[in-house]
């Protein structure tokens, strides 16, 4: 019987998640990824190297590793090639690679219009990456939009683009934006496809082979869930849903293969973009954990936001991903911070609330109660178990558990691979 895994984040994306994958995925038959874009950011590090993937699977640095981009994604062909043109000049040159051929496809006007109504919000942009999600997933529920499969046959995919075209061209003309050429973007995605052909695939059919065997398998997402499209900061959101509960949509799988989800959760809190953040900081502290934790985005470069670990939040992530165990993720960089502190709940118009509320204006009003506990000056960056973990460290993992009701799984005390540990039983057996 195959092992599942799912990894989550929990709070507001780049909470390590594709260090964590990468963790596992070394021990995985399969890696899964089942929404989202290349608008996501995993960086990995091993080797005294360091990887950054947007929209590949963080097991392609093992060549036994079967890696899946799900028809839960939105795909941008010419962004895949350039990210494996990237990898192979790293070295990274054998691996085994599959695309859905019923995930969404990201076409040349996506990126163009996303631009264009963040532009146009003014005050109220959103933070969105122009990479062109938004509006492809938008066309994918409009039913105007074309799909990976479409590359694989020229004839239907030039009837879908010029239908598509017909819509989108004048929607460009009334933004007084350039129109596209159908001639022009057939060529470009068909030399595309001449490439990724060998990969594209009904990868439902390959994971529920793979499922039925004795393999561990290793779902992953993007983001995090407070910025899931249903449940997150609306509308400082992305446009999927990050959620355990989307992966066996995503992946093409039934939800009873889900058993054991790891929720990411950074030991503070960041978020890039716009949106309320109850626990950001903006003194000398939050300057420090900016630094220390090299907090700028992977994709866009742009410096995070910083605040405390907010344990509200990742009790209500934690309910609705279902999430087992935590993988508590840069630990190392609250050493030296004398007192740190946890927010415990929300207080909204002179009332303790127990979710965080479904509105920003009322997002805006909360006040966070926080916890205090000492912190630690010694450096955990060589740590190799919870064991040797300083107390004070110790009791601020014990005190994450006790706030949230689910248990510290895995700890990460530096960017390395060999800078994990595991703390809970459960996850070892997904390690070969």
């Amino acid at each position: 019987m195959s092992q599942t895994l799912v990894v989550v984040g929990s709070q507001w994306g780049d909470e390590g998640k594709g260090k964590i994958t990468d963790y596992f995925a070394r021990h995985a038959d399969m890696v899964v990824r089942y929404q989202g874009g290349n608008n996501a950011g995993h960086s990995v590090a091993f080797d005294g190297k360091k990887y950054s993937l947007q929209s590949i699977p963080s097991g392609i640095f093992n060549p036994a590793t079967v890696n899946v981009m799900g028809n839960g994604m939105v795909i941008d062909p010419l962004s895949v090639l350039r990210e494996l043109k990237a990898l192979e000049e790293k070295g990274i040159k054998d691996y085994q690679l599959f695309i859905s051929t019923r995930a969404a496809m990201v076409m040349p006007w996506h990126p163009v219009l996303d631009g264009a109504y963040e532009g146009n919000r003014g005050e109220a942009k959103i933070g969105t990456t122009k990479k062109g999600i938004g509006p492809c997933y938008s066309d994918k529920y409009s039913r105007i939009g074309m799909r990976i499969g479409d590359l694989l046959e020229p004839d239907y995919f030039r009837e879908r683009l010029e239908a598509a075209l017909a819509v989108k061209n004048p929607e460009l003309r009334m933004l007084g934006l350039p129109e596209f050429n159908a001639d022009e973007v057939f060529d470009l995605y068909m030399e595309a496809a001449a490439k990724l052909r060998p990969m594209i695939t009904d990868t439902s059919a390959l994971v529920n082979r793979h499922l039925e065997g004795d393999n561990n398998i290793l779902f992953e997402g993007a983001q995090g869930m407070m910025l899931c499209i249903d449940h997150g900061t609306y509308p400082y959101v992305t446009s999927s849903s990050p959620s355990a509960a989307s992966a066996p949509v995503g992946a093409g799988i039934a939800p009873q293969w889900i058993k054991t989800v790891a929720g990411v959760l950074k030991a503070y809190c960041t978020r890039v973009g716009e949106g309320p953040f109850p626990t950001e900081l903006h003194d000398e502290i939050g300057d420090g954990i900016r630094e220390r934790g090299h907090e700028y985005g992977t994709v866009t470069g742009r410096p995070r936001r910083v605040g405390w670990l907010d344990a509200q939040v990742a009790r209500y992530t934690a309910r609705l991903s279902g999430i087992t165990h935590w993988t508590v993720t840069l630990l190392d960089v609250l050493s030296g911070i004398d007192t740190l502190r946890i927010c415990k709940g929300y207080e909204l118009d002179g009332e303790i609330i127990e979710n965080p509320p479904s509105t920003i204006a009322a997002l805006q009003r909360v006040k966070p109660i926080f916890v205090e506990l000492p912190g630690w000056k010694e450096d955990i960056t060589g740590v190799t178990s919870y064991d040797q973990l300083p107390q004070n460290a110790k009791n601020y993992l014990a005190k994450i558990g006790e706030l949230t009701g689910v248990p510290v799984g895995l700890v990460s005390v530096g960017p390395d691979r060999d800078q994990t540990f595991i703390v809970a039983d459960e996850l070892k057996k997904f390690i070969k």
